[in-house]
């Protein structure tokens, strides 16, 4: 559901008492356009927006009720659920809620979450009881303790003639199968506390992409550590994996290993890179690319020089779980990374000289396309903003491994996105950029841009590792990029239809669609039923 940018321009313009000629006069539109707009009849972005912004005296945010989006989205998953999704709703009501009583609309929210958060508890022990070989030998003890007490309780209670001796050997079978039970029992809710304990928290994602939306993907303390880390860096060269191992050396001591076995730990350990701090040893697979390497040295000096600033981040961050805190550290080290490897004003200034050509830019600053792809997403200082871009990345399984919210779109925070997004079509040409313009049933239509990425592999019987990423941005900024051109945006008739994931998708129509929807429309309640309704099976060859 798209924000009434247009209701908002309107309210605001009436309570200063501004006329809709003049506002049209000032931002240099007709008075009939800015009725449309006002209308919520036409979109509104980029350039005018910040006009219309700037003349009503308004920050951009509140205009596009981006919070509001947010959630907006939390309320349709929440609507969607089978167990409410009957209800006779309003068509507009969600909207009216987060419009009139915000508060209540949060509150349901959260509950929600605390709801998903709990039936993935119980989908989790329901796993281990049918998976875990630890609980179901506790489990077969237990049954067999109770079948031994029982046993014996029944020879004492239907055995009249039983001698004195006989009688104590069953009353201390009981006694001894009791103890035993009673110790089983310890152990298998010890096992359960320890799993809990251990288990990573179901809402830590949704913790790191509040956080994000909340600090719009920018966190200017990040960014000035980083432009004093570069030029650390740069005193002893041009910037690069070069002059990273010479200030990580000469300020820390840390000593670089690239290639041959890890220092400590199994010589065929999993992963590209990883810094041993009791040895001051960083260790790099020599398969790695020089991309890779840059950015994990820039990560750890970012990490050893300017530890205090990403934990004063984490400090304000209030993160409820050691999941999410463990997340977010991960993700403010590589945010700090790419602030050092790609300065904000020169970068920024090169994506729209370049119109925000990925490969372009990543042959600029030796970097990957994911790299590359992760800053654009974070140009979002205020009065210095780049294309305000979501992001996504996806396993040849289809399931999304990493997503940067755009607020107003509907991402999946796990599992699988609808299968006619463009990040899944990149893999049937790999290495090549796939384009698309969607619309969403709600009308609103994003460019999105994907295009896969592999890792190295180090040895012939290691398998590559294959990812798609995908950019994401309101087709009112495609146009700044170069990924628009030759593209009709005006023409919706050629855009391709899609939801956020089958589930939550409202189109009965789509012949792409994988699984019912969690609220379907009246009369397609059966969409995907069996073509011989009595349940008799033909043959596979018929």
């Amino acid at each position: 559901m798209r924000a009434p940018i247009g209701f908002r321009i309107s309210n605001r313009r009436k309570s200063l008492k501004i006329s809709q000629a003049a506002l049209a006069r000032l931002v240099g539109i007709s008075p009939s356009y800015l009725n449309l707009i006002e209308n919520n009849k036409r979109d509104v972005g980029g350039a005018l927006l910040q006009r219309v912004a700037l003349h009503l005296n308004i920050d951009i945010d509140d205009l596009t009720g981006q919070a509001e989006q947010k959630l907006l989205q939390d309320l349709e998953e929440a609507y969607a659920e089978p167990m409410v999704e009957s209800l006779p709703f309003q068509p507009d009501e969600r909207r009216q809620m987060v419009a009139q009583y915000p508060a209540s609309a949060q509150a349901m929210a959260r509950l929600h979450r605390a709801y998903t958060e709990a039936v993935a508890s119980a989908d989790a022990f329901a796993d281990r009881l049918r998976s875990d070989p630890l609980l179901s030998q506790l489990l077969h003890q237990v049954l067999s303790g109770v079948t031994a007490v029982r046993s014996s309780a029944e020879i004492l209670e239907e055995v009249a003639d039983l001698d004195e001796g006989e009688r104590d050997r069953f009353l201390a079978s009981i006694g001894r199968e009791t103890r035993n039970l009673g110790a089983v029992a310890r152990n298998l809710i010890g096992h359960f506390e320890n799993a809990s304990a251990s288990r990573r928290s179901v809402s830590a994602a949704r913790e790191i992409d509040d956080l994000l939306i909340e600090r719009t993907n920018y966190f200017p303390a990040l960014e000035a550590a980083a432009e004093g880390l570069r030029l650390d860096v740069e005193r002893h060269g041009i910037f690069g994996p070069e002059s990273l191992v010479a200030a990580l050396e000469t300020q820390f001591g840390v000593r670089i290993a690239i290639g041959g076995p890890p220092p400590s730990g199994p010589a065929d350990f999993p992963g590209q890179y990883r810094y041993f701090p009791e040895l001051a040893t960083m260790w790099l697979q020599g398969a790695t690319t020089l991309a890779t390497r840059q950015f994990q040295l820039a990560r750890l000096y970012g990490e050893l020089a300017a530890g205090s600033v990403i934990e004063a981040e984490l400090g304000e961050a209030a993160l409820a779980s050691p999941a999410a805190l463990r997340l977010a550290r991960r993700a403010l080290g590589s945010y700090l990374a790419g602030a050092m490897v790609f300065p904000y004003s020169r970068f920024l200034g090169q994506a729209e000289t370049t119109g925000y050509d990925i490969d372009q830019l990543r042959q600029t600053y030796y970097a990957s396309y994911e790299q590359v792809a992760h800053r654009l997403v974070s140009l979002r200082r205020p009065g210095e903003e780049g294309v305000p871009f979501g992001f996504l990345r996806s396993d040849p399984a289809g399931r999304l491994t990493k997503h940067f919210p755009l607020p107003g779109l509907l991402l999946p925070y796990s599992g699988h996105a609808c299968p006619l997004w463009a990040i899944y079509g990149a893999f049937r040409t790999p290495d090549m950029p796939v384009r698309q313009v969607v619309r969403f049933s709600d009308g609103s239509r994003y460019l999105f841009v994907a295009r896969t990425v592999q890792r190295r592999a180090a040895a012939f019987h290691e398998p590559p590792v294959m990812a798609s990423v995908m950019l994401a941005c309101n087709v009112l900024h495609a146009d700044k990029t170069v990924y628009a051109q030759g593209l009709d945006l005006g023409n919706t008739g050629a855009d391709v239809e899609v939801g956020p994931t089958c589930r939550l998708c409202t189109r009965s129509n789509c012949a792409s669609r994988q699984e019912e929807p969690l609220a379907p429309a009246p009369g397609r309640e059966n969409l995907r039923t069996a073509l011989v309704p009595n349940g008799f099976a033909l043959g596979e060859g018929g």
